[in-house]
C-alpha cells in the first residue's frame, strides 16, 4: 500500500490580493515603529539613503524569488526552491536557516507585544500574567489557522488594514508639517550606510514567511511574482514617507527617541490622542506580524516533515480542515516557550544574518532552476536582466553579511554544524520516504 503525498491534500485558495496583503503584513512589522530612530542615529538626515539601498537590494532579491517561485509551486517557499534546485542537504540547510530566522524573530516580536500591552496595563507585562498573555496569543492563532487557511488569510488581511491606518494617518498629517531644514543631508560613507543597513534590513525581510504556503496559492506562476513586487513597492514607499515625516517633524531629536520615535512624532502633531493611536498601531502591528508568521512558518515544519528531514508526524494534514495541524501546534508551542522565557531575545540580531544566508541560497537556486528549466506551474516568470540580476543580488547580500561581527558568524556556524550532523542521522529515513513518494506517483 502506497502512502499519499500530503502535498496533494492541500487546497489552492490564496490569490494575488491575499498574498500581497500577507507579504505587506509580515514585512511591515514592529521594526518600523522603532527603527527610524536608529537610522537617524547612524546617518542623520541621510537616513533615506539606507531605505533606498535596502529597497534596491530587496528588489533584486525578490526578482530572484519571483523567478524561483514561478517554477516551484510546492509548500515550503524558499526551502522548496532550494531543495528542488540542489537536493536534500542544501534544501535542509535552507529550511534550518529559514526556521531559525523566523523562530527567533517572532519570539522577540511576541515578547515586545506583551511589553506593549504592559504599557497599557502594567500587570500584563510581568511574570505569570505575561506568560498567560503569550500562551493565549499563540493558542488563539494556532486555533484560527488549524480551522483552515482561509480564516488565517482573512485575519492577516484584517490586521494588515488595521495596522496601516495609524501609519497612513501619521503620513497624511505629518507631510504638511515637515521642516525642510531637517531634511538637508550630506552624503555618508559606504561603511556608514552598511552599518545601518545590517540593522534596517530587518524591516524589509519577511517575504519568505508569506511564501511558505506556496502549495495553497492559485496560479503561482503569475500570482507570486505579481504579489511580491507589488508588496515591496508599497512597503518601500510607506517606509520612506514614514521616515521623512519623523525626520521632518523631530529633526535632530529623532535619534533620541529610541523606544517610540513615531509615537513622539504623532504626539507633536496630534497631541495625546495621536500618540495613543500610534502606540496602539504598534501593538496591532506586532500582533499582525505574529499572526502572519503563524500562517506561514508552520508550513516549513510541514515541508521538512513531508521530505523526511523532520519526523513525518509534522506532515499530517487535519482530516476535516485540510491544514497542517500538527506542524501548526508544534510551532506554536516552541515559539511560545521562547517568547515566555525571553532567553533568546538577545539573538535577534542573528535573524538578519540567517535570513541573508537563506536569501543567498535562494538567489543561487533561482539560477539553477532556470538553467534546468524546471516548470511545475505553467509558464515561468521571465527574470528581467537574467543572470545579471542574480549576480548583483548575490554580491549585495555578501557585502551586507560582511557587516556582521565575528561572534555572529561563529554562532551561525555552530547552528549549521549541529543541523548538518542531524541531517546525516536522518538521511536514511529521508531516502525511504522519497522512494515511497516516487513509487506512488
Amino acid at each position: 500500500m502506497h502512502r499519499v503525498n500530503p502535498e496533494s491534500q492541500l487546497v489552492r485558495v490564496i490569490g494575488p490580493r491575499q498574498l500581497t496583503a500577507a507579504i505587506i503584513n509580515v514585512t511591515i512589522g514592529a521594526g518600523i515603529f522603532v527603527l527610524p530612530a536608529q537610522v537617524a542615529a547612524g546617518l542623520g538626515p541621510a537616513g533615506p539613503i539606507a531605505y533606498l539601498a535596502c529597497g534596491t537590494l530587496m528588489t533584486l532579491i525578490v526578482l530572484c524569488f519571483a523567478s524561483a517561485g514561478s517554477r516551484v509551486s510546492l509548500t515550503g517557499g524558499l526551502y522548496s526552491y532550494i531543495e528542488v534546485a540542489f537536493g536534500g542537504f542544501p534544501g535542509f540547510i535552507g529550511g534550518v536557516l529559514y526556521w531559525a530566522t523566523a523562530c527567533f524573530s517572532v519570539a522577540t516580536v511576541a515578547a515586545a507585544f506583551a511589553a506593549a500591552l504592559g504599557v497599557i496595563w502594567s500587570p500584563l507585562g510581568l511574570g505569570l500574567p505575561r506568560a498567560i498573555v503569550l500562551a493565549m496569543l499563540f493558542a488563539g492563532l494556532a486555533f484560527v489557522n488549524i480551522r483552515g487557511v482561509k480564516p488565517g488569510v482573512r485575519l492577516v488581511e484584517t490586521i494588515t488594514a488595521a495596522k496601516l491606518l495609524p501609519l497612513l494617518v501619521l503620513i497624511g498629517v505629518g507631510v504638511w508639517s515637515i521642516n525642510p531644514a531637517y531634511l538637508k543631508m550630506e552624503l555618508p560613507g559606504l561603511s556608514q550606510v552598511g552599518q545601518v543597513m545590517i540593522v534596517l534590513i530587518f524591516a524589509f525581510v519577511g517575504i519568505e514567511v508569506a511564501l511558505m504556503p506556496s502549495g495553497e496559492v492559485k496560479d503561482p506562476a503569475r500570482t507570486i511574482p505579481r504579489a511580491i513586487l507589488t508588496a515591496l513597492a508599497i512597503t518601500t514607499l510607506i517606509y520612506l514617507a514614514i521616515h521623512a515625516v519623523a525626520q521632518g517633524v523631530l529633526g535632530p531629536d529623532l535619534a533620541t527617541y529610541a523606544d517610540a520615535p513615531l509615537a513622539e512624532a504623532a504626539g507633536r502633531l496630534l497631541g495625546r490622542a495621536g500618540k495613543a493611536l500610534v502606540l496602539i498601531g504598534g501593538t496591532v502591528s506586532m500582533f499582525g506580524y505574529v499572526s502572519g508568521d503563524m500562517l506561514g512558518t508552520p508550513r516549513a515544519l510541514f515541508a521538512l516533515g513531508r521530505d523526511g528531514a523532520l519526523p513525518g508526524a509534522l506532515a499530517k494534514v487535519h482530516p476535516h480542515y485540510r491544514t497542517p495541524a500538527v506542524a501548526i501546534v508544534t510551532y506554536a508551542l516552541i515559539v511560545a516557550t521562547l517568547a515566555i522565557s525571553s532567553t533568546f531575545a538577545q539573538l535577534v540580531v542573528l535573524a538578519n544574518v540567517s535570513g541573508l544566508l537563506l536569501y543567498l541560497m535562494c538567489v543561487a537556486a533561482s539560477y539553477e532552476l532556470k538553467r534546468r528549466d524546471v516548470r511545475m506551474a505553467g509558464t515561468p516568470f521571465t527574470l528581467p536582466g537574467g543572470v545579471l540580476i542574480q549576480l548583483l543580488a548575490g554580491a549585495g547580500i555578501v557585502w551586507l553579511i560582511a557587516q556582521a561581527t565575528a561572534r555572529e558568524f561563529q554562532i551561525e556556524a555552530a547552528v549549521l554544524a549541529v543541523a548538518s550532523g542531524y541531517y546525516l542521522l536522518r538521511r536514511k529515513s529521508m531516502r525511504r520516504l522519497a522512494a515511497s513518494w516516487t513509487s506512488s506517483a
